[in-house]
């Protein structure tokens, strides 16, 4: 076990601004049809669907915009969309990955290019930084008081691998393939979960000073202010 990013903390407590709420539920919407586009409209049988529409639900999307999201899995523009994942290196040498969903691929890696070379960044290749990340599950708890070690223990106990924790929450991570069995699990056992979804997570985090770590999270919230981006992620300590 190990602390969370004191980075991803801080721009939690940011939250979102209610100027943004439109433009979350415009990405919520398209996480919604391409989970449906690939693993097929049923939530009950498509757990990425359902990890989709809980997350919009949790954000208080409306239902009828949730209904509309899935249906346009079945045809029309939306249908046209893909998820690409985009690599580079932000200020300080740190590693960044992008992740999209685009229904225009020539247009999204010209955002993420310009973006990247006008904040002190580089665009990489396929490859330049995806090995220093896995892909897991996250799952996130609210402490509500409950002792660490006991949450641990839970955690351990309905097949979570690892665990991290800040001040409020802690941070349960899967396979990719448990993570919806483990959210039911703790869910079960009367765990408050706040959210679970499918990260890339860095195998070794680096330390950078004050100043650096600044510009790195500038670089990572104009990259998620992008229409096509969906979620940013550093390997910043």
């Amino acid at each position: 076990m190990s602390g969370h990013s004191k980075w991803s903390t801080i721009k939690r407590q940011k939250g979102v601004t209610d100027a943004k709420k439109g433009q979350l539920f415009t990405k919520l919407s398209y996480a919604i049809t391409i989970a449906a586009k690939q693993g097929g409209m049923d939530s009950s049988t498509n757990f990425k669907l359902r990890l989709a529409i809980d997350k919009a639900r949790a954000s208080n999307m409306p239902k009828d915009s949730i209904e509309r999201a899935v249906q346009k899995a079945s045809g029309g523009e939306k249908s046209e969309m893909d998820e690409h994942i985009y690599e580079g290196f932000g200020p300080g040498g740190t590693a960044i990955i992008v992740q999209t969903i685009t229904d225009n691929k020539q247009r999204t890696v010209s955002e993420v290019k310009n973006l990247f070379e006008k904040n002190g960044g580089s665009m990489g290749s396929q490859g330049s930084v995806a090995y220093l990340f896995e892909k897991l599950g996250e799952i996130t708890v609210i402490k509500s008081g409950k002792n660490v070690d006991e949450l641990l223990e839970i955690g351990l106990d309905v097949g979570a691998g690892d665990m991290d924790e800040d001040e409020l929450r802690v941070y349960f991570y899967t396979n990719f393939a448990d993570l919806f069995k483990v959210k039911q699990a703790l869910e079960e056992k009367n765990i408050v979960v706040e959210g679970a979804e499918l990260i890339y997570k860095p195998k070794i985090t680096i330390e950078v000073s004050q100043e650096v770590g600044e510009k790195v999270m500038n670089v990572v919230e104009k990259l998620e202010e992008l229409d096509d981006v969906q979620k940013v992620y550093t390997n910043l300590a």
